[in-house]
């Protein structure tokens, strides 16, 4: 049994709202879109089912969003997937239009009630808060893989690196939030990745992909001229099935005005399959951190490769928009 996708992102759009109440902020539509992976197109569409189910208030203007209007222990789990789903009762018979020897009424009738009741009651003891918890402990990695797990290939692992760049913040920024100029980078990276996996592992599966990745990249906040910050996710479907993704912020920080420092920090998906634990193998962890890297370092040269010679010809004081005669 599975929830719709409108379902599911409704339910991941009140986690959002739920694991910001405490704050007291209120969430803009960009936020929920970056920390949870809902469709951009999608998005107004599926915070407005919760406005519209009475659980979340929304504001318009700089300080406005969305926001929950009772606190996240005062909502139940059903509440929040009959906003996305309707009401969770059976509105036709289980066994379709099949042949059924009852003109009124099936014999599969009384038992998918009570199921169908039974699974109402088990959504409506469990409360928004509780299922907020459980987010963070799978976040932080303090909670366990259950036995019976539906994800067949391997957990996110931590990732991390950094690199310099011969370019002004606002430079980098801007190729940055490119969807087509990323994809290319992320492609190259994981093919360089597949040449570290053929040696280290050459039965494994290929992290290489003909498939272009599926990108998306935000400006979530500019300070000045001197940092910016960028919500960055792409995935890529490989072969046999597998698929891998990253979730990161990429931060921006100025050097010197030609010069910026990229640090990227996220979790990533590998494609290869986990372990009996259901951790990512430590092969997987090394190939995984090798794709980030040449990942962190083709945005670096490709960036210096295209703004170097013009920038090397041009006098410095006319680098940056800079006039010599104003």
């Amino acid at each position: 049994m599975t929830l719709s996708k409108r379902g599911d992102y409704v339910v991941r759009s009140a986690l959002c709202l739920a694991r910001a109440y405490e704050s007291g902020q209120p969430r803009k539509l960009r936020e929920v879109v970056a920390e949870m992976a809902v469709p951009q197109t999608f998005a107004s569409q599926i915070l407005a089912d919760l406005v519209r189910a009475g659980l979340a208030s929304s504001r318009a203007g700089r300080d406005g969003g969305y926001r929950l209007v009772r606190p996240p222990d005062a909502i139940s789990l059903v509440e929040v997937v009959e906003a996305g789903e309707g009401p969770l009762h059976a509105e036709r018979c289980a066994l379709g239009d099949g042949p059924c020897r009852w003109e009124a009424v099936c014999p599969l009738h009384e038992t998918w009630r009570s199921a169908t009741d039974a699974l109402r009651d088990v959504l409506a003891s469990t409360t928004l808060a509780s299922l907020a918890e459980a987010d963070r402990a799978i976040e932080s990695g303090t909670t366990s893989v259950p036995s019976d797990s539906h994800r067949s290939y391997a957990t996110s692992i931590p990732v991390a690196d950094s690199v310099h760049v011969e370019h002004d913040v606002g430079g980098v920024a801007e190729r940055l939030t490119r969807k087509s100029w990323l994809a290319t980078r992320v492609a190259d990276a994981y093919a360089q990745a597949e040449d570290v996996r053929r040696n280290l592992d050459g039965a494994g599966l290929p992290w290489a992909s003909s498939r272009r990745p599926a990108v998306r990249a935000e400006l979530l906040t500019t300070a000045g001229d001197a940092d910016a910050r960028i919500s960055l996710d792409w995935e890529l479907a490989l072969s046999r099935g597998a698929d891998s993704r990253l979730e990161a912020v990429v931060e921006l920080r100025e050097l010197d005005p030609e010069r910026t420092e990229l640090l990227l920090t996220g979790r990533f998906r590998p494609p290869t399959r986990a372990d009996s634990s259901g951790s990512p193998s430590a092969l997987a962890a090394q190939i995984a951190q090798a794709t980030i890297r040449a990942f962190v370092r083709g945005v670096a040269s490709a960036i210096e490769a295209e703004t170097l010679p013009r920038r090397s010809r041009a006098p410095r004081g006319e680098r940056h928009g800079a006039s010599l005669g104003s």
